[in-house]
């Protein structure tokens, strides 16, 4: 069976944007399109004894708003198989369930005006955390959100977990027909933390992070022989060396270590700040995407 993509919406511009963004992501993969609305209107029907003479305001509301996404989606991409349905539960709850059989999801992110922009609505991390599939969030300046980089940047932490992220960010490249960027960071040890010199020790952990990127990109670049690659080792804070790399990319993958905080399962600390800050759209791919 063929997965769609699925895109949620709420009828705001941020969630136009992120359809256009799907749009264009579904005629690339050749997927069908899946939006989805999460309404609750309809708990709250036959809660009261006195007839209803029409349909209530906010069903109608739910209903144009996936009728005006799809219509929308029909102009931008003829070709493109969409379907649309209203799902009567909370967003986080549809999403995660919509997730289970979806080659990804994809969500916009919240926030009007320049600060506003940098936060990341609530259901967007929630779901990002703890999706199946790969969540994309699309977020980003024009040039990163319109792909005119042709760059697929990847962040590359931990071989055995981020197998899944790699192949997505090859396969990504691949149907762009553009340039991976795998970025591997790394960070000098504290003063008096180990018996080598420092030159030593500098070149050690160096090499031992391109040890483990051309460990990680060995058998996804075998089975995308097309993709160009480039390899970076980087020195400093992974969050921060991907999200500054980020302002010449199309798309950020990372994979998701997620950790349990206070306010349930979060994003790793890479995937957070890049899901906050980063100058194109993120996606975050779990170990079982």
């Amino acid at each position: 069976m063929e997965h769609p993509l699925t895109v949620g919406t709420d009828g705001s511009d941020a969630a136009f944007r992120s359809l256009d963004w799907a749009v264009d992501e579904a005629a690339r993969h050749t997927l069908p399109l899946r939006i989805v609305h999460a309404s609750r209107w309809e708990r709250y029907e036959g809660t009261s004894s006195a007839p209803v003479p029409e349909r209530p305001v906010e069903q109608v509301l739910a209903e144009d708003i996936v009728a005006s996404a799809a219509d929308h989606v029909r102009r931008r991409h003829a070709d493109v198989r969409v379907s649309a349905e209203v799902l009567a539960d909370d967003a986080v709850t549809v999403l995660l369930n919509e997730g289970l059989h979806a080659s990804a999801l994809v969500l916009g992110s919240r926030g009007h005006g320049e600060i506003a922009g940098l936060l990341l609505g609530s259901v967007s991390l929630t779901v990002a955390a703890r999706a199946r599939c790969p969540v994309i969030v699309v977020r980003g300046d024009p040039a990163g959100l319109a792909g005119t980089h042709e760059r697929v940047l990847l962040g590359v932490a931990d071989p055995a977990g981020e197998m899944a992220a790699v192949r997505f960010a090859f396969r990504e490249a691949e149907a762009r027909g553009c340039t991976l960027e795998a970025v591997c960071a790394w960070r000098r040890p504290a003063p008096g933390a180990a018996d080598e010199s420092p030159g030593e020790a500098h070149r050690s952990d160096e090499e031992q992070a391109t040890a483990l990127l051309d460990d990680a990109l060995a058998e996804a670049a075998g089975a995308h022989p097309a993709v160009r690659v480039e390899r970076a080792v980087v020195e400093g804070p992974a969050h921060k060396v991907l999200v500054h790399r980020a302002a010449a990319a199309d798309l950020l993958v990372v994979g998701a270590q997620c950790r349990q905080g206070h306010f349930g399962l979060q994003p790793g600390r890479v995937a957070h700040t890049a899901l906050c800050h980063a100058a194109c759209p993120v996606a975050v791919v779990p170990r079982t995407a």
